[in-house]
């Protein structure tokens, strides 16, 4: 950017007003050279690519520079360079202030898509929500987390013939969490921070309530405690905040924020029960740790447990004890601190039996060792008490831009191999039970829940890398377990993709369904054959959703696809305008009275970004 001294500036606003405010623009593009393009430029692992980030709007690249993972690059930016930036990186068009609007009860704008009106398309029968008949509630379906869903609605043999019956415009451009359905209502988050109730249906919109930051985690419905009926719907935001709200009308009943520090979020989705809510805290202080200059890393990853009709904390655990302290300095002199990490972003599992939760826990960011990163931790339900660590893989010490050469890299770097699917609990046929655990590394651990989870079996299914492996979730009925596999070709000859049956007894392989080579609607850029989504079961049926925008099914017993169905199109919104679907990611389908919902369009790193909620049943009828 070209600078001016006073005597220059005063004489250029003399002679030419118009000329004076063109030079003193920010440069957009130098302030890309300088603060983005060595990641971006050269994306590895979790850092996006340029023409990732061209999808995003200006709105959504001076929000991530402001308030989310990025403020720490965007340090020392004035808001003239922030928004020069943005405008430089988007491809896409502002929204004009007066086509921003929000819901009912919202303390914040919700940045929509031009096209989508987020009050359109109201419900007329506002019928109060019921907890019978068949759901989906919460991550997993169950306490168990199984993502088996034994009355879905749906017979095995009409599955072929399932059609779109409506679809969903999202505001913004990104579709993430999980759709919940309960009773006659459907749940979802949103990127831009407005959840949802719609008529489960045919979409129509109950209320629309604004978070104080985007969500991404599924939400959970149940009782209020002492409110005669009251039904709350729970869930937490991408500042590590946890909430409760009316069920039947959205007006918010409590907040609880859990975690100070800055780039804290609950990605995982909350757990309720008997009266409390389980929640668990991730960050991505693992992206900002790779400024030369922050002071890198002081999170530790935490389960929180709620009262469910006050939001008072009852009880909250660090897998990580030690608090982290300064223990050296990097190269530029930058004072680094440790232990840290171990996020848990999955969604915590019930042992009612044993009166344990399970959680999954994340790499490292520094190299001060710790025992309860990359493992599998079990606490107690009443008291928050540690009763056992299961850590499988030691010393994976990372932090983003690693592989690049950051004067924040531990030594040594770890390959990044998180357990970012929530655990399972299967009962064998000799009735002793076995916690399944998926992880990074492509490996499926079974433990031994009576014996401080001792591994009894493990199997390689797939490669591992950073975004790889078992990514989101894998899923199990009685004597089965099905795993995908990711991979999108974050190292050059990585295998994407593939869904795997074992037996839950052994680990021994009963079939493996390679991806068929990716074809993407939307053209090459991001077309990759990974199955990073979380996978669902109904009876005789597996749905496994990949990064090309497929959504296939695949017969149980043999792992034959019987249904495929491209989901990185457009449709006709019901609340106006167009769903553009995209990469499936993230949060899996879920199937309740005969309908399949899941969102597309996650795209967060890879893929294809998108807005579509999207709903289908037999015939589309």
């Amino acid at each position: 950017m070209q600078r001016y001294c006073p005597a220059q500036v005063f004489l250029l606003a003399l002679l030419c007003p118009a000329g004076i405010a063109q030079a003193q623009r920010p440069d957009g593009a130098a302030i890309y050279r300088e603060r983005c393009a060595g990641c971006h430029d050269n994306s590895l692992e979790r850092v996006p690519s340029r023409d990732a980030i061209a999808s995003l709007s200006v709105e959504e690249v001076s929000k991530t520079l402001t308030t989310g993972a990025m403020r720490q690059q965007a340090a020392g930016l004035g808001a003239s360079e922030i928004e020069a930036l943005a405008e430089f990186v988007s491809t896409r068009p502002v929204v004009p202030p007066s086509q921003r609007t929000a819901g009912p009860g919202a303390k914040a704008p919700v940045l929509v898509n031009p096209a989508v009106d987020v009050n359109a398309k109201r419900c007329v029968d506002d019928r109060p929500v019921h907890l019978r008949g068949s759901m989906w509630n919460g991550w997993g379906r169950d306490l168990v987390n199984s993502r088996y869903q034994p009355d879905p609605g749906i017979k095995a043999e009409d599955v072929p013939k399932l059609r779109v019956k409506w679809a969903f415009a999202y505001p913004g451009a990104l579709a993430e969490g999980q759709p919940t359905v309960v009773g006659d209502r459907l749940y979802v988050t949103s990127e831009s921070g407005a959840i949802f109730s719609l008529d489960a249906l045919t979409g129509c919109t109950h209320w629309v309530f604004q978070a104080d930051s985007g969500s991404r985690s599924a939400i959970v419905v149940g009782p209020l405690p002492g409110s005669h009926g009251r039904l709350a719907a729970y869930f937490g935001d991408m500042q590590g905040a946890a909430y409760a709200i009316d069920a039947s009308t959205g007006e918010r009943i409590w907040k609880t924020s859990l975690e100070q520090m800055p780039y804290a979020r609950i990605t995982g989705a909350t757990t309720l029960y008997k009266g409390r809510l389980y929640v668990p805290v991730s960050s991505e202080e693992e992206m900002t740790g790779s400024n030369v200059h922050y002071e890198c890393c002081k999170f530790r990853g935490s389960v929180a447990a709620l009262d469910a009709r006050t939001g008072k904390v009852i009880w909250r655990t660090y897998p990580i004890k030690a608090a982290p302290k300064p223990f050296k300095t990097n190269p530029v002199g930058t004072q680094m601190y440790g232990p840290a990490g171990g996020s848990i972003w999955s969604s915590p599992t019930i042992d009612e039996k044993r009166e344990l939760l399970y959680v999954g826990t994340g790499d490292s960011y520094t190299d001060v060792p710790t025992d309860a990163t990359d493992a599998i931790v079990a606490i107690a339900l009443r008291t928050g008490r540690v009763k056992w660590v299961n850590q499988v893989t030691a010393n994976d010490n990372f932090v983003v831009g690693c592989r690049a050469g950051t004067a924040n890299c531990p030594n040594p770097v770890g390959p990044d191999y998180d357990f970012g699917s929530s655990p399972i609990i299967r009962k064998l046929e000799s009735g002793k039970d076995v916690l399944l655990a998926g992880q990074k590394s492509g490996i499926l651990y079974a433990l031994n829940p009576d014996a401080r989870g001792k591994t009894l079996w493990q199997v390689q299914v797939g490669p591992g890398s950073a975004l790889g492996g078992i990514e989101w979730g894998f899923a199990a009925d009685r004597d089965t377990v099905y795993v995908p596999i990711s991979n999108p070709g974050q190292r050059p000859n990585l295998l994407a993709g593939g869904v795997s049956a074992l037996k839950i007894k052994s680990g021994e392989l009963q079939w493996h369904a390679s991806p068929p080579k990716p074809v993407c609607a939307w053209g090459t850029q991001g077309c990759v054959a990974a199955h990073s989504q979380a996978v669902t079961l109904i009876p005789g049926v597996l749905f496994s959703g990949s990064m090309d925008g497929h959504l296939r099914a695949y017969a149980s017993k043999d792992g034959v696809v019987i249904w495929d169905f491209d989901t990185g199109t457009k449709f006709e919104a019901v609340n106006g305008g167009v769903a553009a679907g995209g990469s499936l990611d993230n949060g899996g389908p879920t199937v309740a009275n005969g309908i399949l919902y899941v969102n597309s369009g996650y795209g967060r790193l890879v893929g294809r970004r998108g807005n579509a909620l999207l709903a289908f049943t037999v015939d589309g009828k």
